[in-house]
């Protein structure tokens, strides 16, 4: 076993799944093991059986960083294997006690549910989700139950695509914020050997495993219905893993495997299936239709557009995605396929085409790729070792929600130690814990200007510093009022307007009162907009009336005057859910007034969607294209911010202080003119181009990366609100 450095990230990989077979499975635990040691980490690999062949770990083998443990050889298990997934959990418990790993990459879910229940690597599991429910009436009360137990319990939920991911955050609360992408990966491509030479025989291509539903079974009639049409062709399939199904499926396979033009190559290596598949002309990823709607992409047609090879494949919403919806090697039928080969034989033309397509699909997936992404996530989720710890930070307050991933970045740093003083509500603690903290801490962050930041600013231990952020509520309340502001060193406003409301309204002196804006993290937010959404208004959150939904809805009707294509969601709890609202009469006539219109107006009757409130902003966000900030007043308004992250492009009313936090051109003075501003944006060029330009300035202005720099500068110095740093400059240069 290698030697690991006392500061190598530690990963352990471990699969349900038997390396003797290859398929895709398999194929996606070498590929991982490979991306991880590429990305710095010391994997180790433990096997699930006894390896009959080295087919897939000799590359392991060989690939700096990696060691494979064999646990039937080393007498780590009491029987002769494979490891049954109830005992897979205390094995590799055995093993984190010998190494202590950083990360636990598990794929199966039963495996993986099986360590969430043993609690072994709470908050270091990063488990690969593909054998999970990927429709609504799949995900039974039972399946979500276990889902939210795994994503509570995990550090990452790593998926395969961007379909899954933001399933899974609709579905299921506890996953978002850690459902990241890690799409399927290539290994080191050798050259293809070109379309077939006229005269030749045209070679289609299947490799993987032999399933009733991958329609393997029907792709050996190929060569028969060619050849009934004069075109010679071969059909190579390779792969020794064939699953059983009704009537007889394993037999009838394996006795179709020996027709007439078809060559069965058997078990090969992932080196040896690339090599041959090189030398064929077409591959084969047509499915079955049940699986048109999985939100799984085929590693194999990544291959072989990795290849230089075109592909025959089913034509889904995601692989128009992929490849372009005039794709022309799309099928649906046997049939179908015959009709796809015979045209790319016959057309040189249209079989470059499909060739270029798949190519430039393909090169998004690479193993260098995917090392590049794991890097990222490693960076933000792992800890680098430090020896000591040099300042003992405390972050205390009753609701975290905005602070967490400033807390999680705090985490991290070498040299900090951080604890957490969690208060039951706004103004009800544990006094003796919170001393305790105060005596040990030497900085204290309180989150809310509220009863924390008072009690702290009476028990500090004397040469600790207090850090109070400040938010909008706290400035009508009595509690900054309470506060002892010489015990203070800094209160953080997110805007430069309110620090200078806090100034005015509290008479606290200017310089202990800082700007740092709200962190986004613009990486989960980027991602790819659903088609039409240049036509999508968006609005989170219209509680209270001070949102001033009846703005977005005059916004709304001006634009569907000119065209109807436009619609506005709504992602916002409802105001009778919220008791302090729906009490007050005012609040109540708002919301009625706005219900009644959207239901009689013409022109907003069905043009309004209203969503529930929840932590998957990221995936709304998608189907959002303009996003709406039409509020009376507001400290910052996350909203917008949020929306720029997606490339949305914003539209903001000119509320008080919006000009300091946001670009002037995104500002308007009321309804008219915010429609007038979206219905310049009049073709998909330019919305996109807005889009981009509204992203640049989000992930300058509030990317985590520059805010927690800046609040980590805080822990041990003053900012001076005269001298502008590069965070200050971005807030106070609009």
């Amino acid at each position: 076993m290698k030697e690991l450095s006392a500061l190598t990230i530690r990963a352990l990989v471990y699969g349900d799944i038997d390396l003797n077979l290859i398929d895709g499975s398999a194929i996606w635990l070498q590929s991982v093991t490979q991306a991880l040691a590429r990305a710095g980490c010391a994997v180790t690999l433990v096997l699930k059986a006894p390896v009959r062949t080295s087919r897939l770990i000799a590359p392991l083998l060989a690939e700096p960083g990696v060691t494979v443990r064999r646990p039937f050889e080393e007498h780590l298990l009491d029987g002769p294997g494979p490891v049954p997934a109830a005992a897979a959990p205390e094995l590799l418990a055995r093993l984190d006690a010998e190494q202590g790993y950083d990360l636990v990459v598990l794929r199966g879910r039963a495996v993986t549910s099986a360590a969430v229940r043993s609690g072994a690597f709470a908050g270091r599991l990063w488990p690969y989700l593909t054998d999970v429910p990927q429709s609504v009436p799949g995900l039974t009360p039972e399946a979500a139950s276990e889902l939210a137990t795994i994503a509570s319990a995990a550090r990452y939920l790593l998926c395969q695509t961007e379909e899954l991911r933001c399933f899974l955050e609709g579905s299921i609360p506890a996953a978002c914020g850690k459902c990241v992408l890690l799409p399927p990966m290539l290994a080191d491509i050798p050259p293809a050997r070109g379309a077939a030479a006229a005269g030749t025989p045209l070679r289609l291509v299947y490799t993987g495993k032999f399933a009733p539903r991958w329609n393997t079974l029907e792709m050996t009639e190929l060569p028969g219905l060619l050849a009934a049409a004069g075109i010679a062709a071969e059909l190579h399939m390779a792969g020794d893993k064939i699953h059983d199904g009704p009537d007889g499926y394993r037999q009838r396979m394996r006795a179709a495997l020996d027709r007439q033009g078809v060559t069965w190559h058997g078990g090969r290596s992932r080196e040896e299936a690339m090599r041959l598949a090189a030398s064929c002309d077409i591959g084969l990823g047509w499915r079955h239709p049940d699986l048109d709607a999985s939100l799984e992409l085929s590693t194999k047609v990544l291959e072989f557009g990795a290849l230089g090879i075109p592909v025959i494949l089913n034509r889904t919403p995601m692989h128009e995605a992929l490849l372009g919806a005039d794709y022309p090697l799309f099928a649906a039928s046997l049939a179908d396929v015959a009709a796809a080969a015979t045209a790319a034989a016959a057309n040189p033309g249209l079989y470059r085409l499909a060739a270029d397509r798949t190519g430039a699909a393909a090169g998004q997936f690479t193993l260098d790729r995917a090392a590049e992404r794991l890097r990222g996530y490693l960076a933000r989720a792992v800890a680098p070792r430090a020896n000591t710890a040099s300042l003992r930070v405390v972050v205390a307050g009753h609701d975290l929600k905005f602070f967490t991933p400033l807390l999680e970045d705090l985490r991290l740093q070498p040299g900090l130690e951080v604890r957490c003083d969690q208060w039951a509500t706004l103004g009800k603690h544990d006094p003796a814990a919170s001393q305790e903290l105060a005596d040990w801490a030497d900085v204290v962050i309180c989150e809310w200007c509220g009863p924390n930041a008072v009690w702290y600013s009476r028990h500090k231990r004397r040469g600790s510093r207090l850090l109070v952020r400040l938010h909008r509520f706290e400035l009508t309340s009595p509690y900054p009022d309470q506060v002892k502001i010489g015990a203070v060193d800094q209160v953080i406003c997110v805007s430069k307007h309110y620090a200078r409301l806090c100034r005015e309204r509290t008479g606290w002196p200017a310089r202990k009162v800082a700007v740092i804006p709200n962190a986004l993290d613009v990486a989960q937010l980027d991602r790819p907009k659903l088609d039409g959404a240049r036509f999508h208004l968006g609005m989170i959150g219209v509680v209270p009336s001070r949102k001033r939904l009846d703005l977005a809805l005059d916004v709304l009707e001006e634009l569907r005057r000119e065209d109807d294509r436009y619609l506005l969601f709504i992602k916002s709890g409802m105001p009778w859910e919220h008791w302090w609202v729906w009490q007050n009469p005012a609040e109540r006539e708002h919301y009625a007034a706005a219900l009644r219109r959207i239901q009689r107006s013409p022109l907003l009757r069905g043009a309004v969607v209203f969503d529930d409130a929840g932590p998957d902003v990221a995936a709304w966000l998608r189907r959002v294209g303009f996003v709406l900030s039409t509020s009376d007043d507001e400290s910052f308004h996350v909203a917008p911010a949020e929306g720029m992250a997606s490339r949305a492009v914003p539209v903001l009313r000119h509320w008080p202080g919006a000009e300091t936090i946001y670009d002037m051109r995104w500002i308007h003075r009321g309804p008219a003119q915010m429609a007038a501003a979206i219905m310049a944006h009049t073709g998909e060029d330019d919305w996109r181009a807005a889009g981009d330009e509204a992203h640049a300035q989000a992930a300058t202005a509030f990317g985590l990366g520059r805010v927690c720099q800046a609040w980590r500068g805080l822990l041990t110095t003053d900012l001076d609100p005269a001298v502008p740093g590069p965070i200050l400059e971005l807030l106070g240069s609009r």
